[in-house]
């Protein structure tokens, strides 16, 4: 059994460490932290469940949001929104500083969180990747990014999510402390002076640093590209609806990377330094959640498909007159793209231009 000082190594993706400092820290006599600690996390709860709840119907309603990209960004709001149902089963946790679910609830409310945590940070991978294939590879984009094969993707990431937290779902268990209240963590196998310590840094090359090197290769590659391309005709107009979407991609990938590091840094420095701060690791595990209820106001924000979608469903649709239905990318691609006989046939013939004598001859690409 991992002791409390190491028991955010973690049921690591769910947040239980914090549930555990705070019982401490409530024997101690500090039962008002305690209750501030859950109200922040219901607000994070209630605000990440409203936000991801209006992102999913969105998408699921308007027939022009089912695009490749969107359906990638609907399984992130889905993963969000099942990590913030296990919320209030840690604000229970923390209230009354044991685990009162039972063995079972507790192997599945860790396991289900862990999916949710691992599929969030593949998915928005998915989506870095998805951007590289519409921006560097605009003409093989069509073959690629279609709803289908996203659905497709999106099944792959969830069972990649499963395989990798197969540690988590084994050794999952309540365990009876020394003062007879039980508690809810992962129950190592001995040594348990070094497993730890290897699923520390397991979890931190699987669930943050391999994807977000990943991640951020995409983004090289799309700006050495798009820089290349950004003076030749044709380019300009696609380059703005492109832009757009791979501006709030990154958006959303620079603010994963912000709330997820502190978390991973207070794991790292607790087990290879041994020092930590029962404020500082609260602090880190919220700002964890806190990342999946921002994800729909950067969509709200940096997106006019899905600023006007919730306008429309929030009946706050006067607040922008400009159009009343979400705007269709891919049928103004097939709009913006004027074909003559004489392009199509060096179309197939040169299938590596993509724009010639100032007119786009690319295939259409769904945006």
């Amino acid at each position: 059994m991992l002791p409390n000082a190491t028991a955010g190594h973690l049921a690591t993706m769910d947040g239980t460490d914090a549930a555990n400092l705070t019982q401490n820290g409530t024997a101690n006599g500090t039962n008002s932290s305690a209750i501030l600690i859950s109200f922040i996390y219901s607000v994070v709860c209630f605000v990440g469940l409203c936000g991801n709840s209006l992102v999913i119907y969105v998408i699921l309603r308007y027939a022009k949001m089912k695009t490749a990209t969107n359906i990638y960004i609907l399984n992130l709001a889905i993963a969000d929104e099942l990590l913030m149902l296990s919320v209030p089963f840690l604000v229970t946790y923390t209230l009354l500083g044991q685990w009162p679910f039972g063995s079972m609830l507790c192997r599945l409310v860790l396991s289900v969180d862990a999916i949710n945590m691992f599929t969030s940070v593949y998915c928005l991978t998915v989506l870095s990747a998805d951007r590289y294939i519409a921006v560097v590879h605009p003409i093989k984009a069509a073959s690629y990014r279609r709803p289908t094969i996203a659905k497709m993707v999106n099944l792959a990431v969830w069972l990649l999510a499963i395989l990798v937290i197969l540690p988590i779902i084994i050794f999952s268990n309540t365990a009876t402390a020394s003062d007879g209240s039980v508690t809810c963590n992962m129950q190592m196998p001995e040594p348990s002076t070094r497993w730890p310590a290897v699923f520390v840094v397991y979890t931190f090359l699987m669930g943050f640093l391999i994807p977000v090197t990943a991640i951020c290769l995409c983004y090289i590659l799309i700006i050495m590209k798009m820089r290349v391309v950004a003076l030749k005709a044709g380019w300009q107009q696609r380059k703005r609806s492109e832009r757009k979407i791979t501006l709030m991609v990154m958006m959303v990938v620079t603010v994963f990377v912000i709330c997820w590091m502190p978390f991973y840094v207070v794991q790292l420095v607790d087990v290879f330094v041994g020092q930590q701060d029962t404020t500082i690791s609260q602090l880190s595990v919220i700002l964890g959640y806190a990342n999946s209820c921002a994800n729909p106001v950067l969509y709200g924000f940096l997106s006019d498909n899905f600023k006007r979608s919730f306008q429309r469903i929030l009946c706050l649709r006067w607040m922008d007159n400009v159009a009343e239905e979400p705007i269709d990318y891919y049928a103004t691609a097939l709009k913006s793209r004027v074909y003559s006989v004489e392009d199509f046939q060096q179309d197939h013939l040169e299938q590596d231009s993509v724009y010639r004598n100032g007119t786009c001859t690319s295939r259409t690409t769904t945006l």
